[in-house]
């Protein structure tokens, strides 16, 4: 069976969509009204594999000179098809994929896994795919993950901090504003303790939002009504991952985050199969920030791993001969 693979472009919009949602692997950060948000940043790449007329994978990329991204602009990223694929023609899609790039003028291919937690079902083909084509193994970050059905033990720590909550008569609201919090806890916390700002805009943000109400959501914690403490939200079919987290001075005297997190583990999201507080990792993941980590642990949080290679076109020849 020969597959074709072509650039994707913005007629095929609809198409492209509607393969994600159906898709064993794919996400809303894979909808093409997510990804083209940051359009102007990124030269795209993304490639589309077809048998015959049918689309059976994609691939959201882009290129940065004679090197393609599994999209940077992207939490994770790799390979997406469908349940009916089996191991040997994925391994025969990504050969084909790489050798695609290579007659493009591009030497080497970045790939940053989807967590397994974030598929709705088995979905490591392309892991296998790409031990074949020896891909490097350049980075590996470690996520606290809670699996709300078999939780580890919250700390004491934690169940205090809670108490605190409580006793404060803290409020915690969803809300569609993500201006209060963005601009008067997250941006300014950010800029003094680590001289950064978030990924996203809060223009960025509050435009997904709009086109995912139901996947970006918004937590914040008052005391009376002064903000205290908030946290966005991205959501997927599995998952509920903390994309920013932030508390004004005090947090461990009133207890805000422990309350705040308590209560969406507990309650909110406690129907989502796993309840993902993110990376402690710094340094392309070789340092780890212990205060961080120990924090997420002590709500009874677990280790998983995402894994990002770098691999050379010209080896899709070895995953070639794996196939005869």
């Amino acid at each position: 069976m020969a597959y074709s693979i072509r650039n994707y472009n913005s007629a095929d919009a609809t198409l492209w969509n509607d393969f994600i949602i159906k898709s064993k692997n794919g996400t809303f950060l894979f909808h093409r009204d997510f990804m083209e948000y940051h359009s102007d940043r990124f030269e795209d790449f993304s490639l589309m594999v077809f048998d015959d007329a049918k689309l059976v994978a994609v691939f959201p990329a882009n290129r940065q000179g004679d090197e393609i991204h599994s999209h940077q602009g992207l939490t994770y990223g790799g390979l997406v098809y469908g349940s009916s694929l089996k191991l040997a023609k994925v391994v025969e899609i990504f050969s084909v994929l790489l050798r695609f790039a290579l007659e493009q003028g591009i030497a080497k291919l970045y790939i940053k896994l989807i967590p397994s937690i974030y598929v709705v079902m088995p979905s490591e083909e392309i892991n296998y795919a790409l031990f074949l084509a020896t891909a490097k193994l350049v980075r590996r970050d470690s996520l606290s993950v809670i699996n709300p059905d078999n939780p580890g033990k919250i700390s004491k720590d934690r169940r205090d901090g809670v108490k605190r909550g409580i006793k404060n008569n803290l409020r915690i609201v969803e809300e569609a504003n993500f201006q209060v919090f963005w601009e008067n806890v997250l941006i300014p916390n950010l800029s003094t303790k680590h001289n950064a700002i978030p990924v996203h805009t809060l223009q960025e943000i509050m435009l997904l939002h709009e086109r995912f109400p139901n996947n970006i959501r918004q937590f914040n914690v008052y005391k009376d009504d002064t903000i205290v403490a908030g946290t966005t939200f991205f959501v997927t079919d599995t998952v509920a991952h903390s994309q920013y987290t932030s508390a004004v001075e005090g947090k461990n005297e009133t207890g805000s985050l422990d309350y705040l997190y308590h209560h969406l583990i507990t309650e909110v999201f406690a129907d989502k199969k796993y309840f993902d507080f993110g990376i402690s990792n710094e340094q392309q993941g070789r340092k780890l920030n212990g205060g961080l980590s120990y924090w997420k642990e002590s709500f009874g949080a677990q280790t998983i791993v995402q894994d990002f290679y770098e691999v050379e076109t010209a080896n899709y020849s070895l995953l070639m001969r794996f196939l005869t």
